[in-house]
C-alpha cells in the first residue's frame, strides 16, 4: 500500500505572515519562536514522525477504506497558528508528541478531502444522522472516530484522554468527541466505511 511522504517545511514568508496575523489578533508575539527555533523543532518532530509515520498512514488508509492520492504532502511548520489541513500547517507545540497527534488529526482530514467523491454517501449519512449538531461537529465525528482508533492502536488511552481535554476549549470539537465516546469509535467507523465506494 502506497502512503504519501510527509515533508516538513519552513517558509520564512509564510511564518512572517503567521506572526503578523498573531499580532493583529492581539496575541503575544514576544514569545513567537525564531526561525532557528522552528527549524530545530522541525528536525526533532521529523524524527518522532519517522518512527510511526508510515504505520499510521497505512492504518488510516486501511481503517477508512480510502487510498492516499497524493504522493507527497508538505507540512508547513510556523511559530503560531490554528492548525489546518490544506495547506497542511501546524504551529510549534511545547509537547512534541502533541504535535504528532495534531498532525495525525490533520492527515485524517487530508485523506477525506483527497477522496470527496468516494466519501460522498458516507458524508451525507453523517450529515443526516447528526443533523441537529453544528456543521463543525458533524465534520469531526468521523475524523475523531478514526483518530481514536489510531490512538488505541499505536499510542495509548492517556494520549486519547489528553485530546478529549484539549477539545474542551472548542465546543464543536468537545461535542464531536462526546458523540464518539458515547457511540464508540468502532461503530462510527463501521457505519461510515459501509457507505464509502
Amino acid at each position: 500500500m502506497r502512503v504519501p511522504k510527509i515533508i516538513f517545511k519552513y517558509s520564512w514568508i509564510y511564518d512572517q505572515n503567521c506572526k503578523e496575523w498573531a499580532r493583529l489578533a492581539k496575541k503575544d508575539v514576544k514569545s513567537y519562536p525564531s526561525p532557528r527555533k522552528i527549524l530545530n523543532y522541525i528536525k526533532s518532530v521529523e524524527k518522532l514522525w519517522n518512527k510511526v509515520g508510515k504505520k499510521v498512514l497505512r492504518e488510516i488508509s486501511k481503517v477508512t477504506s480510502l487510498k492516499w492520492k497524493s504522493k507527497v504532502i508538505h507540512c508547513y511548520v510556523v511559530g503560531k497558528c490554528v492548525p489546518f489541513s490544506d495547506p497542511l500547517t501546524l504551529p510549534v507545540y511545547k509537547e512534541k508528541d502533541y504535535f504528532i497527534d495534531v498532525l495525525i488529526h490533520e492527515l485524517i482530514h487530508q485523506i477525506f478531502s483527497q477522496n470527496l467523491e468516494e466519501t460522498d454517501r458516507a458524508r451525507k449519512y453523517i450529515q443526516r444522522k447528526y443533523k441537529n449538531e453544528s456543521y463543525k461537529t458533524r465534520g469531526h465525528i468521523p475524523v475523531h472516530a478514526v483518530h481514536a482508533h489510531i490512538y488505541m492502536k499505536f499510542f495509548d488511552a492517556k494520549r486519547l484522554e489528553r485530546d478529549f481535554k484539549a477539545a474542551n476549549k472548542i465546543p464543536d470539537y468537545r461535542r464531536s468527541w462526546e458523540i464518539v465516546k458515547k457511540e464508540g469509535y468502532e461503530k462510527i467507523i463501521e457505519e461510515f466505511v459501509k457507505r464509502v465506494k
